[in-house]
């Protein structure tokens, strides 16, 4: 229990941190990435203002009588120093006529994508080979219109290479991965450790109510023996009054029945410290199981219920229903679970107790793992929905308005029972409805000699 309380902290310390990290990671990466596109349009645009002042308009060299008011941009005049002062910032220069036709650029192929005018920078995709990943790239580009007055005199359309982006983010990425990984290895390492010693004290503590527990209930055990003993010697006396007689009935009564509580106490406070000693032998669960039944029929037939044992057995196989376990214990375990079947099936019921191998899987096949499956059905008053998740509570009883006869037990009775079960690596399951009978499942892991 502790184990997994212990593991279940370290992994919200780090599940919780994982969050923290990646809301982190995220935010870094966008404001790094925004900051790379920010820092390249803004370089983009100042090639633009500076280009722009370096233009060099003048009037066309052989005027038509329609555009003797129209100007033209010197193309040599103007992008003579343009190519080497770009070069070194990787930054290509594109100019086009008012029409659109490419008439100077400092790139080695043109790049045939059409023009958008946009200071804001946009990202375009140059795909020179379908087939050839390697071949295509991405430019950052703005794209200004130069224009004199109202005349349009051009285009200028200034491109950056995007590796100068994805480069630097691709190292991001890598090192914010490995630097939340480490830390999430440093916070699950320190998360383990700190819930260790946030648990030791709480270890601690129950570990105390544990051994007060056990010890308690060990002290009880005589003085309630030596009570019964005295009540049944009481009892025995032939010249009692009769009132006295029934007092002492209800006190020999009452005391069995505590001494059931202080038993069943024991047994679990054992169990949750580890001390019992498991006597582990091949044990025959079809013969236990004839005990157990020969032992409940007495009652059974008192109360006018049909009480009966089916065992399925495989044909050509011995030893079908052996398996490693704690007779005591596998005893008490079909007691409980018969009593109770017993104690709320009302008058003229039928209880049915099936033992059976499942030697087969969904594929009609051998399994490799038998289990010796055990149910136990009875026609009794049932169990609500709401109650059938508390059953192996420990002290839980159901609705006692519900209760067909007036019931001696402590509550502890299916706590054990699930107990024992996980004690022999098996599973338990409870199916109930209201007024129509519960069917209680229990699997066992058989032994192959």
């Amino acid at each position: 229990m502790f184990q997994a309380t212990r593991r279940r902290l370290a992994i919200w310390y780090t599940a919780v941190t994982a969050v923290l990290l990646l809301v982190f990671a995220t935010g870094f990466y966008f404001y790094v990435r925004n900051t790379l596109i920010d820092r390249i349009d803004d370089t983009l645009n100042h090639v633009v203002e500076v280009i722009e002042r370096t233009l060099v308009i003048e009037p066309p060299t052989f005027p038509n009588t329609k555009d003797k008011n129209k100007l033209q941009v010197n193309i040599q005049a103007s992008f003579r120093d343009s190519t080497d002062a770009v070069e070194d910032d990787h930054i290509d220069l594109e100019w086009f006529s008012p029409t659109g036709e490419l008439l100077w650029s400092t790139l080695s192929e043109p790049l045939n994508i059409p023009i958008h005018a946009n200071r804001t920078g946009e990202t375009v995709w140059i795909i020179n080979n379908k087939l050839q990943s390697d071949q295509n790239y991405s430019l950052r580009q703005v794209t200004q219109r130069v224009e004199s007055g109202r005349q349009v005199l051009g285009y200028l359309r200034v491109s950056h290479p995007w590796f100068e982006v994805t480069k630097p983010i691709r190292q991001l990425i890598l090192d914010l991965i490995l630097g939340a990984g480490l830390t999430l290895i440093c916070v699950a390492a320190i998360g383990w450790l700190l819930s260790g010693l946030a648990m030791a004290p709480i270890r601690e503590s129950y570990g105390r109510l544990k051994q007060f527990t056990a010890d308690a209930s060990h002290e009880l055990r005589n003085p309630i023996a030596t009570i019964q003993t005295n009540v049944q010697v009481a009892l025995a006396e032939p010249d009692i009054e009769p009132q006295q007689y029934q007092q002492l009935q209800v006190i020999e009564r009452l005391t069995r029945r505590l001494g059931r509580l202080v038993d069943d106490l024991l047994f679990l406070a054992r169990q949750d410290s580890g001390i019992v000693q498991q006597q582990w032998i091949e044990v025959p669960l079809d013969a236990l199981l004839m005990e157990v039944i020969e032992e409940q029929q007495a009652i059974a037939t008192t109360q006018n219920l049909s009480l009966s044992l089916e065992i399925v057995d495989l044909p050509n196989a011995e030893d079908n229903f052996t398996l490693l376990g704690d007779w005591d214990q596998l005893a008490r375990l079909f007691t409980n679970i018969v009593s109770n079947a017993v104690q709320y099936t009302p008058s003229g019921g039928e209880i049915e107790v099936k033992l059976q191998l499942a030697a087969k899987n969904k594929r009609n096949s051998p399994i490799l793992n038998p289990a010796l499956q055990i149910k136990v059905t009875d026609t009794g008053i049932g169990i609500s929905a709401e109650a059938l998740p508390h059953l192996f509570d420990r002290f839980y009883r159901a609705d006692p308005a519900r209760t067909h006869r007036s019931a001696a037990g402590s509550g502890l009775g299916l706590a054990i029972a699930k107990a024992i079960v996980e004690n022999h690596h098996g599973q338990i399951r409870i199916d109930s409805q209201v007024d129509r009978g519960t069917a209680v499942t229990v699997s066992l892991p058989a032994h192959k000699s």
